[in-house]
């Protein structure tokens, strides 16, 4: 039998539990983010459709460009016979224009660049050397942007990259325009230092250059970081976090070959006859210092896409005249580990304040916001955009006529 309760006696209610304080915080927390994710919605959405937007012009100004660009080359190859110096001085202008395109993807996603220290602008027509700190494939296009309102700097340099670059979409031009692809290795190392030599011997006074670009330390900051570190433990060398210790062999080979010998007169690299009787050889070394806010590097697919948010890079000079810079293997070793000493100090303090300290007697740092013209992107590229659709009707003209 079953009891029944009495007649007037209410049922005993079910207690409910009060729910656990973590549960209730997890549950807040939950709906906190779901109501981020909602509002955040549209925007990355807008984020997506815009780096697919950019990536498809990419792609679209690589098509047209690049294959304009060899074509050009091809049919002023009789003007390489007649006429070296002005062959390579219209090929190094459209080496420009072509860097300015890619200066532009990154100028319209608003990475933009503030130089510090001294103007590089007051040589810009002599023979410089740069040695550049290296965190990521952003360097190398924050280079591309920043020296663009130096004259004819980017059209008359020399660029020393790692091989892989030989095999993108930019290695043919770097191959007809006399850039220098060195593989990384110490099984390598000899072998491609004597391949540096002989092209800058060919390359170098021939085209007319004027700049070289130079990574001393022969990789990545967060590829080399440890390994620099354990080196520098063992030999009881500078311990450096923000740089890595530099090699030297690459810039040995480069101030023998463009220094040294102008000693007793004879050209320095190439033929004699190739030597302008108004050049003076290389003259400056520029310390070059590229700083990214909050460590946080740039690379090439954030450049390309443009997902991160408009970031200034800040990028510090240092001027040195050649006779101040030993040529000696062990002298040349120890004023390079001096630099990038001094390259730790300069990001410690720009790591820590946003800013570059001032430069020796001055009381204050200067910096200078650099800037493209719009116009200037625009005629590049549209002369670009002309010149693809050009050479296809050409070369469909000719292929019909031939087929």
């Amino acid at each position: 039998m079953t009891a029944t309760p009495r007649r007037g006696t209410p049922a005993p209610a079910l207690r409910s539990r009060p729910p656990s304080a973590p549960a209730e915080k997890d549950r807040t927390e939950s709906n906190v983010r779901m109501a981020m994710t909602l509002e955040e919605a549209p925007w990355l959405g807008w984020l997506l459709v815009k780096a697919l937007m950019r990536f498809a012009f990419m792609v679209a100004n690589n098509l047209v460009a690049i294959p304009s660009y060899i074509c050009y080359v091809i049919i002023l190859q009789p003007l390489r016979v007649l006429d070296s110096k002005r062959f390579w001085y219209i090929e190094g202008i459209m080496y420009k224009w072509l860097l300015g395109m890619v200066a532009s993807w990154g100028w319209y996603a608003g990475y933009t660049v503030m130089e510090w220290g001294e103007d590089i602008k007051a040589v810009s027509k002599d023979e410089a050397v740069m040695l550049v700190n290296h965190q990521a494939t952003g360097d190398v296009c924050t280079l591309m942007m920043c020296l663009q309102d130096k004259g004819l700097v980017v059209a008359q340099m020399m660029w020393l990259m790692d091989h892989i670059f030989k095999y993108t979409n930019f290695g043919i031009v770097s191959l007809v325009h006399g850039d220098f692809f060195i593989r990384q290795g110490r099984s390598y190392r000899d072998q491609q230092l004597l391949l540096l030599k002989k092209h800058l011997e060919n390359n170098y006074r021939s085209r007319d250059r004027k700049w070289i670009v130079l990574f001393p330390e022969g990789g990545f900051l967060r590829k080399r970081r440890e390994t620099s570190q354990a080196f520098a433990k063992k030999n009881n060398l500078p311990f450096l976090t923000n740089v890595t210790l530099p090699r030297s062999g690459a810039t040995k080979i480069i101030l023998n070959a463009l220094v040294a010998q102008q000693k007793n007169g004879s050209p320095a690299g190439g033929d004699a006859k190739e030597l302008d009787s108004k050049s003076k050889g290389l003259q400056w070394i520029i310390d070059t210092t590229i700083a990214y806010p909050k460590a946080e590097p740039i690379d090439i697919q954030t450049w390309i896409l443009g997902y991160r948010k408009p970031t200034v890079t800040h990028v510090h000079y240092r001027i040195f005249p050649i006779k101040d810079v030993p040529l000696e293997t062990d002298d040349l070793t120890t004023w390079l580990y001096q630099r990038f000493v001094e390259k730790e100090d300069l990001l410690s303090h720009f790591y820590e304040t946003g800013a570059f300290p001032p430069s020796k007697g001055h009381k204050e740092a200067v910096s200078r916001e650099m800037t493209l013209s719009n116009m200037w992107i625009f005629l590049i590229q549209s002369f670009a955009f002309l010149s693809g659709y050009m050479w296809y009707n050409i070369i469909q003209y000719f292929y019909h006529c031939l087929f």
